[in-house]
């Protein structure tokens, strides 16, 4: 039975779908089908991390850094400048460690 996926996938997933002897078909994205792509896969991780148990959390949240790390080598950013910049608004904003919810402003 063909199911369809239309979405970004890792590297080796084709050489280990042809191992378990499945036929499939893959094509490479272009640059903005690319970058498109990843903010998805961003997306779907996410919410696969939001619904996981404990015990898997931690392989939502590696999933999710593949997917940044990917980003942030398509985009040419450097890590040291993305932590910087958590850092100053850290300082500035703060963190989440009070798990506050703004509840209304006027």
């Amino acid at each position: 039975m063909r199911i369809e996926y239309n979405k970004l996938i890792r590297d080796r997933i084709p050489e280990i779908i042809e191992q378990s002897g499945k036929e499939f078909a893959i094509e490479t994205m272009n640059e903005d089908e690319f970058r498109k792509a990843l903010f998805a896969k961003l997306i779907e991780e996410s919410i696969e991390a939001s619904e996981s148990e404990n015990t898997g959390l931690i392989k939502e949240i590696a999933d999710i850094l593949e997917v940044i790390d990917a980003i942030l080598i398509n985009y040419e950013i450097e890590i040291g400048t993305v932590l910087d910049l958590q850092a100053k608004r850290r300082l500035e904003r703060g963190g989440f460690e009070k798990k506050l919810k703004l509840l209304w402003a006027e």
